[in-house]
């Protein structure tokens, strides 16, 4: 279904946070998300209604730290396939009744283990750990696997083989938190490169999660500076996250987020959505704004700051003096 609606040629909205809002309706510190998806599946229902309300053509599942390695920390590790399966039956609910394409995206997060030789994961345990994760949402019948907030090529890619040995589509986003790199030190443009060099490729490929709006859309412009014919994703924080005596306050007003959307557009994106923070009332701006936006110039990065805001961990400046890169798909 996301490649029909990605051939459309029309940009698609994917959903807001998941995280962020189910603290505002019960979730606390120490919960497993996941574990709602049996025990709350009525506010789990609820959110997804409201980002399809709000104008999502994408929905997430509740299953970011749905691996067994993550459910672990709740003692959950044997409901892994179980809690999976909820997690894409409660976004089915919802799309099924949408009375329009809705795509409902199993999401899939990082494992929280590093894999060798940084840490005591192997790139086939780490395989074998998604496997089980994405079996169960396509049991309960997720459209397409959306990896999400990665750092690592190699976890990237165990997660992607994952995905083909079950049979399902799959997309990938990184986070680009660290001086416009992931935490493992890749950078956009080597990512794009690397994603869509794997057998199958994904869908789409981009960024996600971060630091804030303005180092997201840079994120972006990278890729599509090398790769200008892909579907990149660009799913960003509300704003810029700040921390408080009484948790994290997000900064990006509607107004902001429905500019960031028009940039990240600018800037090569296909799929535009919201991570930590954004609402559906954020994400009801972002589609009026997509609705009403015509493309323009590729921004720089001087307008991504003036309209969005100073960059939290500024990315490499490009040399104006360098010879210009190349883009494309290769011959040959």
């Amino acid at each position: 279904m996301l490649a029909d609606l990605l051939a459309s040629g029309r940009v698609l909205l994917a959903d807001g946070a998941t995280g962020t809002n189910l603290f505002e309706r019960g979730l606390t510190s120490g919960d497993s998300p996941e574990l709602w998806n049996a025990t709350h599946a009525d506010k789990i229902q609820g959110l997804h209604h409201e980002f399809v309300e709000a104008g999502a053509d994408i929905i997430l599942t509740n299953s970011f730290g749905g691996t067994r390695r993550r459910l672990m920390l709740h003692q959950l590790q044997d409901r892994t396939r179980e809690l999976n399966a909820l997690a894409a039956r409660n976004a089915r609910a919802v799309a099924d009744v949408a009375g329009r394409a809705v795509v409902v995206a199993g999401s899939v997060g990082p494992t929280g283990d590093l894999l060798v030789p940084l840490g005591p994961l192997t790139e086939d345990e780490a395989t074998a750990v998604f496997v089980e994760q994405i079996e169960g949402l396509k049991e309960g019948g997720a459209d397409v696997v959306w990896i999400e907030t990665m750092s690592a090529v190699e976890e990237i890619r165990a997660a992607a083989r994952a995905a083909a040995m079950v049979g399902m589509p799959y997309t990938a986003t990184a986070s680009f938190d660290t001086a416009g790199r992931t935490m493992m030190g890749v950078m956009p443009g080597a990512l794009i490169e690397f994603a869509t060099a794997l057998a199958p490729a994904p869908l789409a490929v981009g960024a996600n999660c971060g630091v804030g709006a303005s180092d997201l859309v840079a994120s972006v412009l990278a890729m599509s500076e090398v790769r200008p014919d892909a579907a990149i994703i660009a799913k960003a924080n509300c704003g810029i996250p700040r921390v408080t005596g009484s948790g994290t306050i997000y900064s990006g007003t509607p107004e902001l987020m429905a500019e960031y959307a028009r940039l990240a557009v600018d800037a090569g994106a296909r799929i535009v959505g919201g991570c930590c923070g954004t609402s559906p009332g954020h994400l009801r701006a972002m589609r009026a704004a997509l609705d009403g936006h015509v493309r323009r110039e590729r921004p720089d990065l001087d307008l991504l700051v003036r309209m969005l805001g100073a960059f939290v961990a500024p990315p490499p400046r490009p040399d104006p003096n360098a010879a210009p890169r190349r883009t494309g798909r290769r011959r040959g």
